[in-house]
């Protein structure tokens, strides 16, 4: 039920009114964030019942129905494997998501403890730590990222590990300047006065009060893992086949069949172009809605 009556004749609105009111002021104020979480979920559903959806194995190759267009059968068409091109761009969400939030997810994490013990503690922690992560992003991410799978090598999670490397330092960056400011509310002084120790300290008076930067952060960092781990795979050092990635995709159509089979390229091209757009919709109306100086000026 949304509502519930006290005993005085009053209205309480229970937690499941409060959260479908939050979805419409949401919808409201942000039409293209919430269009960008619609095609989010949309993505989410399509990657956890890809088995459900699709009819066609994405790794069974056809020599029969090699490069075959567009049809009633095949509705993106097949590529030069014969593979079943609506088939695999579904799986290859799977790829992307599965990529995209665990680097995302793991790297902001790390992030946000670093970052917070690097503000709370301070002094030569402080300084040494700061000069590691200007290292850290002093190197473009794709620099970065090759540079890493340059050193582990190819594969699904070595690829993880690539992208959320150079998201940690960028996570902590920013959660250590929100921290630097909490640390000096006098509360987080009252904690300490009472003898709390520190890991409690920060576990129950400063990370709660970061999580704003760090949620935005972390859904802006999906949307770059998905762009991130495309471009590893397009330069064949991602992950390899015959796994479903839409950047694999791209290397396979992009260039040799770019006149003679365009859908090739432009489906997967699609797809990475409406993921990332998405995130970075969802990621702009999360900033907005949890940003209290925004807030104040809407």
């Amino acid at each position: 039920m949304v509502t519930t009556t006290v005993d005085d004749g009053s209205i309480e609105v229970t937690s499941s009114g409060r959260i479908k009111k939050f979805l419409i002021d949401f919808y409201r104020g942000h039409p293209l964030g919430a269009i960008g979480a619609g095609i989010v979920v949309v993505m989410l559903l399509a990657a956890i019942f890809a088995d459900f959806i699709t009819v066609y194995d994405p790794e069974q190759i056809d020599f029969e129905s090699m490069l075959v267009p567009p049809n009633w059968a095949h509705p993106l068409g097949t590529d030069n494997y014969g593979r079943d091109i609506l088939t695999r761009v579904i799986y290859g969400a799977r790829t992307a998501l599965t990529v995209g939030f665990v680097s995302a997810f793991v790297g902001s994490f790390i992030g946000l403890v670093l970052g917070v013990a690097s503000a709370y503690f301070g002094g030569r922690f402080d300084l040494i730590f700061q000069r590691v992560m200007d290292v850290f992003l002093a190197f473009p991410l794709i620099i970065l990222a090759l540079a890493v799978v340059a050193v582990l090598g190819t594969g699904t999670e070595n690829v993880i590990v690539a992208i959320t490397i150079p998201f940690i330092p960028q996570c902590a960056r920013v959660v250590r300047s929100s921290a630097l400011a909490i640390r000096e509310i006098p509360y987080v002084d009252a904690a300490r006065a009472c003898g709390f120790s520190d890991s409690r300290i920060i576990l129950r008076h400063m990370v709660p009060n970061v999580m704003a930067p760090f949620l935005i952060m972390l859904t802006a960092f999906v949307g770059q893992a998905i762009l991130l781990e495309a471009s590893l795979s397009y330069l064949g050092l991602g992950v390899q086949e015959p796994v479903p990635a839409w950047g694999l995709m791209l290397q396979g159509g992009a260039e040799e069949y770019a006149e003679s089979a365009p859908w090739i390229a432009i489906f997967p091209g699609l797809a990475i172009t409406l993921g990332v757009f998405a995130f970075n919709l969802f990621g702009d109306a999360l900033r907005d809605v949890l940003d209290p100086k925004l807030r104040s000026q809407q």
